[in-house]
């Protein structure tokens, strides 16, 4: 296989994981809706998921042993996610009460994550690919422009959608430096499992009921909670630390701002949201600038085959 072809399959492979995130906030939207508490999503969330990724690392035959020296890095990364950034994002789609907009929110990470790139990992970037994050976040102001924030503590959605912000890029740049010793698969089971150690003091002190199979096995509440856990955390994270470790922390990064447009265009497809022809340009604008982030001059291209 071709280092094209390769690069085509990360590609692919990061597209499809912002697709599955962008319908992640829809299903978060529905569980929030049922009045099951953000603490008791982000636990069963992570502990679904941990145990789904345990079977199938151990039916691929991965090497589960972690180093000692490493374990500060897993603590580190499972603090940055999923319990500040999966707890302050749920209770900002909450107090924001948009889905839309709070994925706006999530979307600037990149304008960080490049920064964090470049500052510790000495990663490339041209001003090609600076123009194509101005164009990419113009477009998607375009497309949320008309998104419900009527939310009656907006100003703490927002500020606490930031603190989910800065949580995911310190989540990328741990997994960058993990990814060079462990396989994503591995990376992101331990991630999930000691979340769910990390949250079932908070979920069970904030709903003891949550755990009765009256609450839980309604299917209006497992079958979003089970597409959170299996979908959006055990297979798109495992997908996510594959394209950190070959794209780096700032390419990478920059898929993320697609996800208020995969967001747009579910509830679209729902009957949720309608988008004006004004919202489907800036779509349009989102995605090539979304192809300028990704864009390698010429003389950087020699200078890494070298």
């Amino acid at each position: 296989m071709s280092a094209r072809q390769k690069k085509l399959i990360i590609y692919i492979v990061s597209v499809f994981t912002i697709i599955l995130w962008g319908m992640s906030y829809i299903w978060s939207d529905r569980l929030i809706a049922h009045e099951i508490p953000v603490v008791y999503i982000v636990f069963a969330r992570s502990l679904v998921a941990g145990v789904f990724l345990l079977l199938l690392n151990l039916v691929i035959g991965n090497d589960l042993r972690i180093k000692k020296k490493d374990i500060p890095k897993f603590a580190l990364l499972t603090f940055c996610e999923p319990f500040i950034y999966f707890v302050c994002e749920a209770y900002g789609i909450k107090y924001t009460e948009s889905p839309t907009l709070s994925a706006l929110m999530i979307a600037t990470a990149p304008v960080f994550s490049v920064t964090a790139g470049i500052l510790f990992f000495k990663e490339k970037i041209n001003w090609i690919n600076i123009i194509g994050i101005v164009i990419c976040i113009a477009g998607l102001s375009v497309v949320t422009r008309h998104a419900s924030c009527s939310g009656e503590h907006l100003s703490l959605g927002l500020l606490l959608l930031l603190v989910a912000v800065l949580a995911e890029v310190g989540y990328a740049s741990v997994t960058k430096l993990l990814a060079e010793n462990y396989k994503p698969m591995v990376i992101v089971m331990y991630q999930f499992m000691a979340g769910a150690v990390l949250m079932y003091p908070l979920a069970h002190y904030c709903c003891p009921d949550c755990f009765s199979p009256k609450v839980f096995l309604i299917p209006d509440v497992l079958k979003p909670l089970l597409c959170l856990a299996v979908l959006c955390s055990g297979i798109a994270f495992t997908l996510w630390a594959s394209s950190i470790k070959h794209l780096g922390v700032g390419r990478a990064s920059v898929f993320l701002a697609m996800i208020p447009v995969v967001t747009a265009l579910m509830g679209f497809f729902l009957g949720r949201e309608m988008l004006s022809p004004l919202q489907w340009t800036g779509i349009g604008v989102a995605f090539a600038g979304l192809v300028l982030t990704q864009y390698v001059l010429k003389k950087n291209r020699k200078r890494d085959s070298q």
